[in-house]
This record gives C-alpha cells, structure tokens and sequence, in this order.
C-alpha cells in the first residue's frame, strides 16, 4: 500500500485538477448559450432563403443556376473541414477528422485538397495532405461578412475550374450533449428538389426569375457556409461542457477513493502503533 505522503499528494494533485475541469466547464456553458441562440436564430432565416429559392427556381429551365449548377467529370476536389482551434472537447474534432479521412478516401484516384477552418484540423491534415488554405482565425471574430469571404474565395475556385466539387464536413449542433457529423455539398449546387409544389400565384418578378435566382445563389451559398460554422462553434462549447463535466465527476470519484484508500492506511498505521506499544508494555511486564 502507498505511503500516507504519495497518496495525500495525489489527492492534491487531482483536486486541483478537478477545480480546473470544473471552471471550464463553466466557461464553456456561458459560452455555449450565446452560441446556441445565434444557430437557433439563423436557422429558419436559412430555411426561409433555401425555400424561396426552390419556389423561384422550380419553374425555371434546369441550367438556371449558371455556373454554380455546372456538372464537370470529378478530377479535382476541395474538402472544407470544420474542427475548433483547442482541444479538451471530447470526440468532437476527432469524430471531424475521421469523416473527413473517410470522404478523401472514398475519391480514390482523384486529387483531393482541404481547406482548414479550424487549427486542430489543419494541424492533422497539413502532416500527410494538401492543405491549400487555413482559416483558424475566423474563430477570433466570427460575423458574417468574414465568414462571406470565404464563402466567395470557395465559389471562385469552383466557378474557375479550379475544383469540380467542394464539399463541407462539420459538427451540426443538436444539444449540448450531441453533435451531428455532417457532409454537406457546397458546390456545384444540388439539383432543387421539395417534397411541397412550387407556389403558383400570380406574380410579378422585378427583375426576371432568372436574376433573381443568380441573385439569390450567392447568398445562400454564404449562409450555408456561415450556418455550417455556426453550428460547428456552438457544438463546440456543448462537447467541451459535456467533456469537462463528465472530466469533473471522475476526478471528485477519483478524489473519494483516495481518501478512502487514506483513511484506511492511516488507520492501519495507528493500529500497528498500538500493537507495537502494547506489545513493548507485554515485553517490560515480562
């Protein structure tokens, strides 16, 4: 059994553990709520935006979207990968990488480089692969305009040939205890498809249906982009909490076991004591 002095040292050592998984667990949830509602708001602008676009596009010729629509031979693709710039989230960037590793392989024979948004991924990535570009500073200021940036720096190396398709892989946010993986297709765009008919009112389109369409694609390709980075930042949070809370259970199990194991050698120290005094007493009587 370890001595008195190594076990009260590892108590030590794990509360003060304990107090640090406990703060930012804490951290974290403040964090977490203001990520939350920001996703929780944008999402029905974004499913509004996507909806209209279908209802404009669905009487429209199938070569409507332009350029953005373009389908060439794959030969070249970009995988946008979405991870946190720090760790002690749980499986939340691993669970990224590991889909993300997935999708490369899956375009067998194909050149496929990423663009890093995110420093945990960018550091796997750039060891073994090509990564063309990283983005981890978005998370410093993360707004609109900035994320809009990217999103047009992806859609010229699409509409330029550069690549013939980009996909995003990310963590969609579902509660604090659960994130999604998800591969999304940024570029070219899917054909339009909905389950509900197209509106069929009588409108009057001003401009023409079809530069309204134009209009509308490149905003929504910027929504989509900032909504998947939106998700992604407050999935953070909601796997850091989770991991620093479920870090701040073990370590206070951890902390009660030693005191356990404490007490009993101190008890067992104080008994040989004893014994040892009544048996140097039995000695003196005899």
């Amino acid at each position: 059994m370890a001595n008195l002095k190594e076990i009260r040292n590892r108590i030590s050592s794990v509360s003060s553990t304990m107090q640090i998984t406990s703060a930012m667990k804490m951290v974290s949830a403040a964090k977490l709520k203001k990520a939350q509602d920001a996703i929780t708001a944008m999402r029905p602008y974004a499913e509004k935006l996507t909806e209209l676009l279908q209802n404009v596009s669905a009487t429209l010729d199938g070569d409507a979207g332009g350029e953005f629509t373009a389908q060439r031979e794959v030969k070249k693709v970009l995988i946008v990968v979405i991870t946190s710039n720090r760790g002690l989230a749980g499986a939340f960037n691993s669970n990224v990488i590991k889909q993300t590793t997935a999708l490369a392989e899956s375009y067998a024979g194909k050149q496929v480089d990423f663009f890093a948004i995110g420093k945990k991924g960018n550091d796997f990535f750039r060891k073994s692969n090509n990564v063309i570009e990283n983005k981890s500073e978005i998370f410093d200021e993360l707004t609109f305009d900035r994320v809009a940036e990217i999103a047009q720096t992806l859609t010229e190396k699409f509409t330029s040939g550069e690549y013939d398709k980009i996909e995003l892989v990310y963590n969609q946010f579902k509660n604090a205890a659960t994130q999604i993986v998800q591969v999304e297709q940024f570029l070219p765009l899917a054909p339009i498809q909905s389950d509900v008919p197209a509106s069929t009112g009588d409108y009057i389109f001003e401009p023409s249906k079809e530069e309204i369409v134009l209009t509308l694609i490149p905003k929504s390709l910027k929504t989509q982009l900032y909504k998947a980075i939106r998700d992604s930042f407050a999935s953070e949070h909601g796997a850091r909490m989770t991991a620093m809370h479920k870090a701040t259970d073990n370590a206070t199990e951890l902390r009660n076991q030693l005191k356990l194991t404490y007490n009993k050698a101190r008890q067992a120290a104080i008994t040989n004591e004893i014994l040892e005094i009544v048996g140097g007493a039995e000695a003196l009587k005899g």
